[in-house]
């Protein structure tokens, strides 16, 4: 029966991932093509609700997107089924469920704002990931160490999986937003711009709050995740806080986006440089998930590899 749920589960991640692909060059030709927005006027974007227009490639980009998370659920469920626990135990697992709640947070978020643009980023990131889950870090069912054999596992890892999914919309954000804020340079010096895609998005400030808005959310969100892992850190290794490399990374990501929210509600950081601050807090996240799981060794060494 573990032998069986486990091939399906492989089964239904690649057809999800099959799903993803096509969503991809469909989001890919929708941005090429123009997604068409009403925007305020610069400094106005707080109080601007982007306006979701019918467009037939994003809509059939989101309703593939939808099947493919509804595929990489089913999947992610069978191996916790067969691992008879919840499944982000080692790296593969940690990146099938990941994934699994970006795509997952993105949706959500649609459903508030408009923001299909940000599509081609989300199933381009969801389909790396995958691809390097099932190519480099699948591993087959073990039983859990003794350490993670606690109901912290379940908390302390879906908080801070929640928490990545926030942060991977607010690094898109930032990044269009730098994009943006080029090409509007570029247009009022009346020089030509190869941007001209972004002329249907929303202008940078617009795209600036948003990120800061999702990025808050991501921040509490870690916020719990830091706390919640210096307790289980106590009732597994008698100490809350014992440098380990895990642990000094998520307080360094805790920190840069402290210092992100620090720096632009009262240092008056906007524009450039909290895009590029935000941007450098999700790329510690991924060097977290990426780098440290896997070469360094310590006592949160779960990668299974």
């Amino acid at each position: 029966m573990t032998d069986t749920l486990s091939q399906y589960s492989v089964l239904a991640l690649y057809s999800a991932m099959a799903i993803y692909a096509i969503a991809f060059v469909l989001f890919t030709l929708d941005l090429a093509k123009g997604a068409s927005t009403d925007t305020a006027p610069m400094g106005e974007a707080s109080k601007v609700v982007i306006v979701p227009e019918r467009r037939k490639l994003a809509r059939i980009a989101m309703a593939l997107t939808v099947i493919g998370w509804l595929l990489q659920f089913s999947a992610t469920l069978m191996r916790g089924l067969a691992a008879s626990r919840v499944p982000w135990a080692n790296m593969y697992e940690f990146a099938m469920t990941g994934t699994l709640i970006i795509t997952g947070v993105f949706l959500l978020v649609n459903l508030k704002w408009d923001m299909k643009f940000l599509g081609s980023f989300v199933t381009g990131l969801v389909l790396l990931l995958l691809r390097l889950a099932a190519t480099r870090y699948y591993v087959e069912i073990v039983p859990l160490p003794p350490a993670l054999q606690s109901y912290w596992l379940v908390i302390h890892v879906f908080v801070a999986t929640l928490a990545t999914g926030f942060f991977a919309l607010g690094f898109a954000l930032s990044l269009m937003q730098l994009l943006q804020g080029k090409r509007e340079s570029a247009v009022a010096a009346g020089e030509k711009t190869r941007l001209a895609f972004l002329t249907r998005l929303p202008d940078s400030v617009q795209l600036e709050n948003f990120a800061y808005r999702l990025i808050i959310i991501g921040f509490v969100l870690w916020t719990f995740t830091l706390i919640a892992g210096a307790i289980w850190a106590e009732k597994a290794w008698g100490r809350y806080w014992g440098w380990d490399t895990k642990e000094v990374w998520t307080f360094i990501i805790w920190t840069i986006y402290a210092g992100y929210i620090h720096a632009r509600s009262t240092r008056g950081w906007r524009g450039s440089r909290s895009a590029w601050l935000a941007m450098v807090g999700f790329a510690a996240v991924m060097f977290n998930f990426t780098v440290v799981n896997i070469f360094f060794k310590g006592l949160h060494a779960y990668s299974g590899l």
